[in-house]
């Protein structure tokens, strides 16, 4: 059987993103498992390759087919936004960043939607060097789902037996709150239902986070467990999904860890990423769901405090590429 190939983008280029891109490929399972095809700058990561004492070979190619030949070598997908290094800032927010970074992404989603390489995996970029660009994105989803032309867009974490779907992503806590009403939830625990099930996966427990603690006592800790999530879970049965809930914030990701929970449906934003990043903060992978191809990535930012030092781990990053060989191939959303 041939072997997935899949894009892999460089990220910010004044941020870890080329270190961890090299670095991950240094890894024996990446080739033994797929074949990553890197979307980027190759100038920019020679530089880095250079400059860290990185002994591998970059081979520019022309078009993903010719990405299946020598493992000694790194195919690289230039998209030459960046031909001379040095006038990069590294570490630091910048323009030229946000426009290269938005770049790279717009050459993957082109090889995914022509069906040249199964799926993408990406490295971190940065919002406000997006912002400097002029670009109107607030992250990598919203990008990916205007480029790619999906109605809408889905982010799960995965880690270990931990997936998490979320219900609410880059809105203040008070406006996560504030807009919660039990349609919307309903939607998000359909959501998690038909995520799992564009992978192949039947899901036969889906649990509801409880917003307040203890799920609210019986509405000593606040009354949104009884007016909304509970009567969103009520709903959501009666459409047949297998549903429970709402399950203390406390408990829900660790019993989700022993397996009792094919998928949580976390109510806002750090609700799920501190659960998901403390039990293990490198192998946590983020998943695009409801592009026309799968996504994964890293869980971490571009770390520009220490850029093109040699100290980034590159483990998220081989965890996110070895996540989209698993579930691209098998993905079907429709």
């Amino acid at each position: 059987m041939t072997k997935p190939l899949i894009a892999v983008t460089m990220g910010d280029p004044a941020g870890i993103g080329p270190e961890i891109v090299l670095k991950s490929l240094m890894s024996r399972q990446v080739w033994e498992r797929g074949v990553p095809l890197i979307v980027g700058d190759l100038a920019v990561l020679k530089a880095v390759r250079d400059r860290l004492g990185l002994k591998v070979k970059l081979n520019r190619i022309k078009d993903a087919e010719s990405a299946f030949g020598d493992t000694k070598e790194f195919p690289v997908f230039d998209v030459a936004c960046i031909e001379d290094p040095s006038v990069l800032t590294i570490g630091s927010v910048s323009a030229l960043g946000g426009k290269a970074s938005a770049a790279y992404i717009r050459a993957s989603v082109d090889l995914c939607t022509r069906g040249d390489v199964a799926g993408m995996a990406t490295s971190p970029i940065n919002k406000e060097a997006l912002r400097a660009a002029n670009l109107p994105y607030i992250g990598h989803t919203e990008m990916l789902s205007e480029m790619s032309g999906a109605e809408k867009s889905y982010t799960v974490f995965l880690v270990d037996k931990l997936r998490i779907l979320f219900h609410t992503r880059h809105v203040s806590l008070r406006t996560a709150i504030g807009t919660l009403y039990t349609n919307g939830v309903v939607t998000s625990l359909e959501s998690a239902d038909r995520c799992l099930r564009s992978i192949g996966m039947i899901p036969k427990s889906i649990a509801l986070a409880a917003l307040n603690p203890h799920a609210s006592d019986g509405g000593l800790f606040g009354d949104e467990e009884a007016r909304i999530l509970t009567p969103a879970v009520a709903l959501a049965r009666q459409k047949g999904l297998a549903v429970v809930g709402p399950v203390p914030a406390d408990s829900v990701f660790a019993l989700a860890l022993q397996g009792r929970f094919d998928i949580v449906v976390s109510l806002f934003h750090d609700q799920g990423h501190i659960a998901a990043k403390t039990y293990d903060f490198y192998k946590t992978v983020s998943v695009t769901f409801g592009l026309p191809f799968l996504r994964t990535s890293v869980d971490h930012g571009t770390a520009y405090d220490i850029a093109w030092k040699g100290q980034a781990n590159p483990v998220s990053m081989e965890t996110a590429i070895l996540a989209c060989y698993d579930l691209a191939p098998r993905y079907r959303w429709s």
